[in-house]
């Protein structure tokens, strides 16, 4: 009896280092992937920051679209080739990994963003709109960087109002357009910001520890606040 059982003790102290080797191994790698991830949005970020906005609100060079393609490309393109709402709309998704729900918050900006198109076509003004869009930037920022359970009701405030200024810039590339050009760029517009805060909810929650989650959320909101603070140097002083 004691033979095997020398044997089985003996084959299992040999197997527990192999065992913990690979967990450290298996931790590298998440180790990797996290700091990939973060090296990436950090890069986005920046790069975004200092990216030229001059033709953010006019994809297509300031041409209205005039069919239903040119308008969903056009409705693509424009949450893309803006570096203010591309910034805000990846701050949108990891805002909602500190809310519960936080499909409410990606859901209220989508329809706020569409009722502030629609406040545009029908000739209604909002009050200097790029300032208040760079400064969402910021604020939205802020609040990622605060990395703290934040009251849900004020947060979809801001998102709403936020919200309604991107809309409303997005509106200046479609004014004068049929219809059909129209609804093709609303749900080209509606569908890219959906996707880009949902990629960025689903990777932030899926990719990173949640140890570490809150370091790198901290990060990211730190640097938006700086892309926020150039956007809004950069509306002040042209």
């Amino acid at each position: 009896m004691t033979a095997p059982l020398y044997v089985l003790v003996g084959s299992s102290e040999v197997a527990q280092p192999g065992a913990r080797t690979a967990r450290i191994t298996a931790r590298i790698k998440v180790s990797q992937r996290q700091v990939y991830f973060a090296i990436a949005i950090q890069t986005l970020i920046v790069v975004l920051a200092f990216a030229s906005p001059a033709f953010a609100h006019h994809p297509f060079g300031g041409t209205t679209p005039g069919s239903w393609l040119e308008g969903f490309l056009s409705g693509l393109g424009h949450p893309i080739i803006g570096p203010d709402h591309l910034v805000f709309t990846v701050l949108i998704g990891l805002l909602a990994v500190l809310l519960s729900p936080g499909w409410a918050v990606i859901g209220t900006f989508l329809a706020a963003a569409l009722a502030g198109t629609g406040l545009h076509l029908l000739a209604i003004d909002l009050p200097a709109p790029e300032f208040t869009i760079a400064l969402s930037v910021l604020l939205v920022g802020a609040l990622v960087a605060r990395v703290q359970q934040l009251p849900i009701l004020a947060v979809l405030l801001l998102t709403a109002g936020a919200g309604l200024f991107h809309g409303y810039a997005y509106g200046e590339a479609i004014v004068g357009a049929e219809m059909t050009p129209l609804v093709a760029y609303l749900i080209g517009f509606t569908a890219v910001q959906g996707a880009i805060a949902t990629v960025a909810y689903g990777l932030i929650r899926r990719m990173l520890d949640p140890t570490q989650r809150l370091a790198r959320l901290r990060t990211v909101g730190l640097l938006a606040c700086g892309a926020g603070a150039a956007l809004l140097a950069s509306v002040v002083l042209s």
